[in-house]
């Protein structure tokens, strides 16, 4: 494939090149294995294939998310905000750390989790790996190693076997302490590892990816099975509030993940639970049966006024069957009841857009203004505000807001390329000018001090 191609051309012209350069080259290298072999296991396989997990973004789930982690952070003396969790849909049961304080989480791993402690588990595990700076620590042991042998390491999985067994030991004992000091039970993160250890005996042939990235062994069960017998927080429930956002969110991945059939086998019409209707809902959405969802929305509407993500619900299924105007009632009526959740302002903003309506503009980049400001590093934000500019025709902040969408995924060249634009249509000097300034002037890839960028963590 070209990406080994071009990886070994790197290694054979680095021995021509003067050694400062085979050094900067060699940390640039390290860093792109170790995130390879790391952060994502078998997902470095899927990304050269082309097939990386998309990152989902739900206000509800995120919402469910946070409420898990940030015990286990403040447990663990680390700032809340700088710690950033991700969902990224795959079957796969994995999780990961990787980029410094950023948790990954396959949908494939949470809809196995049968309760919250199951999940807060690992939660506690990888945050674990962040305290214990772990990543660092393999990424410096790496980088005092020849280039080749690396490479060879990380390729034959050498690397993992010898580090990772101490690390995921490590990273038990602090998950452990981390619970208790937020007075948790650790009986969830046993009964996840102990099904694990049965998806281990049941899929020979088959490795488990969270198995590759975090080996398991019996000693790691014993020893949390022993704290488990000795915690004074071992019988402490779940919060029955964070059962309830459990099985909404398990529901709501269920109905909008997986075949239609299926979603009916695991929650059946004779279910009248609340998660069950609403994965119904979706599925029923997702299948074209827009009467049956709608009905089933509007129950859980009536039944809990209070929630906003059974209306932002409802605005997604209306949008996108073409009823826009209706959307935004359900929107604006979710926002009113969540005035907090930047993700629900932006789906406003989107329906406001696409309304075609010249009225509907101005509202539309308010709420956008303030989407960005909650989340400054949400590209597809900054790309909606640069369209709603664009329609209300302000060239230059819309060529301005495209470029800061641009930059933030990576699109250094377009990026420059709407920042120099913008440059010529704004005022000279304006907050706005000097953004696109910073964007235009910005180092290339590879320029600067030669150091690389901590992609690992």
């Amino acid at each position: 494939m070209a990406e080994g191609n071009t990886l070994g051309g790197a290694v054979i012209s680095a021995a021509r090149r003067p050694s400062g350069e085979v050094d900067t080259m060699r940390k640039k290298l390290v860093s792109l294995l170790m995130a390879l072999a790391l952060a994502v296991g078998s997902l470095a396989q899927t990304a050269v294939a082309g097939r990386f997990p998309p990152v989902i973004r739900d206000a509800e789930i995120e919402r469910t998310l946070r409420e898990y982690t940030e015990p286990i952070i403040r447990a663990a003396g680390l700032d809340p905000t700088a710690v950033h969790v991700y969902l990224l849909q795959s079957d796969e049961v994995n999780s990961f750390v990787a980029g410094g304080m950023n948790i990954f989480f396959y949908t494939g791993l949470v809809v196995q989790t049968q309760r919250p402690g199951q999940l807060i588990g690992v939660i506690a595990h990888e945050t674990g790996h962040i305290a214990g700076g772990h990543l660092v620590r393999l990424q410096q042991a790496m980088n005092d190693s020849p280039v080749e042998m690396v490479i060879s390491a990380v390729l034959s999985g050498q690397i993992l076997l010898r580090y990772t067994r101490t690390m995921e030991a490590s990273a038990d004992a602090a998950a452990l302490g981390f619970l208790d000091r937020s007075h948790q039970s650790a009986r969830g993160m046993l009964e996840f590892l102990q099904f694990l250890q049965h998806q281990e005996f049941i899929m020979i042939g088959h490795p488990n990816p969270f198995l590759i990235n975090h080996p398991l062994t019996r000693d790691r069960i014993d020893n949390v099975r022993q704290h488990v017998d000795q915690s004074p927080y071992s019988n402490v429930p779940d919060p029955p509030a964070w059962v309830e956002q459990h099985n909404r969110m398990v529901a709501k991945l269920v109905g909008f993940l997986w075949p239609f059939q299926q979603v009916l086998l695991k929650y059946p019409e004779s279910d009248k639970s609340l998660p069950a209707r609403y994965a119904r809902a979706i599925a029923y959405f997702r299948g074209g049966d827009l009467a049956r969802s709608l009905a089933l929305i509007d129950g859980l509407i009536a039944e809990n006024p209070k929630d906003p993500y059974f209306p932002e619900q409802k605005g997604q299924i209306l949008f996108e069957n073409g009823r826009g105007t209706e959307a935004l009632i359900a929107y604006q009526r979710a926002l009113d009841l969540a005035p907090d959740e930047p993700l629900i302002r932006m789906e406003l903003a989107n329906v406001q857009v696409e309304q075609e309506d010249p009225a509907l503009l101005k509202p539309a980049i308010q709420e956008l203004k303030e989407v960005v400001r909650r989340e400054p590093r949400e590209p597809d934000a900054w790309r909606l505000l640069g369209i709603a500019f664009g329609r209300d025709g302000q060239i230059g902040m819309a060529s301005w807001a495209l470029a800061e969408g641009a930059a933030l995924k990576g699109a250094d060249k377009e990026a420059r390329r709407l920042a120099s634009d913008a440059m010529k249509k704004l005022p000279t000097g304006s907050p706005e000018w000097l953004r696109s300034q910073d964007i235009f002037t910005a180092p290339k890839p590879g320029e600067g001090s030669g150091g690389g960028g901590d992609i690992s963590g």
